[in-house]
C-alpha cells in the first residue's frame, strides 16, 4: 500500500522508477489534498481524502497487532527506532526491538537492500505487516523491491512520516486540521525551512494533470 504525496505525484511524468513503484502497488490511498482538489477541477471526480496519519491511526488499533511481532518496522534512524518502539508498545502494539530495522542511505538510482531481505528471511517469527517509515520517493520503491524479492507474502504499508506525527518527531497535526485538508499548512507553519519549498514543488502537479487530461482527450 502506498500513500503518494503531492510533491511525489508531481514527478510521475519523468520519475519512471517512482511511477512504476506507485503503479504496481496493490492499492494507494488518496492522501494528497491537492490531488483530490485537482481531480475535481480537471475531471469532476469526487475523491474522499484519506490521509496517511488517519489510516495509520486506524490500522494500529487492529486487534491482530496485539500478537507478538506481527508488525515489522523500517525506520530512518536508530533514534527513531527506539522512539517508534516505545510509542507502539505504549498503544498496545506488541513489537519487540528486534523487529525494527534502520534503513541505510539508499542510492536513489537503484534502491535495493539485500541485508534487509536476509534479515527478514532470518526472522524466526515472520511478520504479517511491514511498516515503512521512510521518506516519499524511497519507501515506495523499497516496498516494491521487498514485494518482488521476499520469499513470503507480507502486507507492506508505506505511510512514511505518519508515525512521526504521533511521536512528535515531526509537526503535530490535529485531526480537525487533517480533516480540513490543511495538514500541509500545519507542517509549513511549524517548520517552514523544511517544508515550504517541498510543497511549492507540488504545484507542478497542475501540469501533470494537464498532461493527463490532454492524453485522455486524444
Amino acid at each position: 500500500m502506498v500513500v503518494p504525496s503531492g510533491p511525489g505525484l508531481s514527478t510521475i511524468d519523468f520519475n519512471v522508477n517512482y511511477w512504476n513503484a506507485i503503479k504496481n502497488s496493490d492499492f494507494a490511498i488518496p492522501d494528497s489534498s491537492f490531488m483530490v482538489i485537482l481531480a475535481r477541477l480537471f475531471f469532476r471526480r469526487r475523491i474522499k481524502k484519506l490521509s496517511g496519519p488517519k489510516f495509520l491511526r486506524l490500522f494500529l488499533k487492529e486487534d491482530i497487532l496485539k500478537e507478538k511481532n506481527v508488525l515489522f518496522s523500517i525506520d530512518p534512524s536508530n533514534e527513531e527506532s527506539i522512539i517508534n518502539n516505545r510509542y507502539l508498545n505504549k498503544i498496545g502494539v506488541n513489537i519487540t526491538f528486534e523487529h525494527h530495522y534502520v534503513a541505510p542511505h539508499y542510492n536513489k538510482e537503484n534502491i535495493t537492500d539485500k541485508t534487509l531481505l536476509e534479515f527478514l528471511e532470518g526472522l524466526e517469527l515472520k511478520p504479517k505487516f511491514i511498516l515503512l517509515n521512510l521518506g516519499g520517493g524511497v519507501q515506495e520503491r523499497l516496498g516494491f523491491y521487498i514485494k518482488n524479492n521476499l520469499s513470503y507474502k507480507v502486507g507492506i504499508i508505506c505511510t512514511g512520516a505518519a508515525i512521526a506525527f504521533k511521536t512528535g518527531q515531526q509537526a503535530r497535526i490535529p485531526r480537525w486540521i487533517d480533516d480540513m485538508y490543511l495538514g500541509w499548512f500545519a507542517r509549513i507553519l511549524q517548520d517552514p525551512t523544511s517544508f515550504s519549498f517541498r510543497y511549492l514543488k507540488a504545484f507542478r502537479l497542475v501540469y501533470v494533470f494537464y498532461l493527463w487530461k490532454r492524453t485522455k482527450l486524444k
